[in-house]
């Protein structure tokens, strides 16, 4: 590896250990092995450095998203799935999901950071559409990531609040499940009411 991908797995590893704001420059090149000058010749900032470290282990992380998925495209046992992938993933010791809270509540200190993980949320709600539709990402029309795909990405917020508020009493995958049948029946209800 190069000092690029050094950085950028020491990145990782202080995101997990320390957290956002509390990584430093320092810790960034003492847990990779590189120089201060790196960071900047490579990505500009330790915050710019950081955003891609943490965007490159979301991805990572979505891949445990796709385990094995059950049900029809768009059906309620494969909408329980789907969830039941990603909070199994919340359940995890050290779960990423602490670090996903920490840098929202930081977006304001941190616009740039925060530009370039709206991209990032954008694509990730393009991935989630496609997990719950069966319809490969790069065909996932722009209308469908800006309904279905905020939907989800709303859901999945709300989760990582609630898992990382208290994991006893959120919600597991059954719970939501239910929750989505029973708007359903309440908007074929007369007067759209549930």
């Amino acid at each position: 590896m190069g000092h690029r991908e050094d950085l950028l797995e020491g990145a990782k590893r202080c995101l997990l250990a320390k957290g956002f704001a509390r990584t430093t420059a320092r810790d960034i090149v003492k847990e990779s092995g590189t120089n201060l000058a790196s960071i900047g010749y490579h990505y500009g900032s330790k915050d710019a450095l950081l955003a891609q470290a943490y965007v490159a282990m979301v991805e990572n992380l979505s891949a445990s998203f796709d385990g094995e998925i059950r049900g029809e495209p768009g059906s309620l046992e494969r909408f329980a799935s789907v969830w039941s992938n990603i909070i199994g993933t919340m359940r995890e010791p050290g779960s990423m999901w602490r670090l996903s809270m920490e840098i929202v509540t930081m977006g304001d200190q941190l616009p740039e950071v925060r530009d370039h993980l709206a991209r990032a949320q954008r694509e990730g709600s393009r991935g989630f559409v496609a997990m719950f539709s069966g319809v490969p990402e790069e065909e996932v029309a722009e209308e469908d990531v800006d309904t279905l795909g905020a939907f989800y990405t709303t859901l999945m917020m709300g989760l990582m609040a609630q898992w990382t508020f208290d994991p006893k009493t959120a919600p597991e995958a059954p719970r939501l499940t239910e929750g989505l049948r029973r708007v359903i029946r309440g908007a074929g209800a007369p007067g759209g009411a549930p």
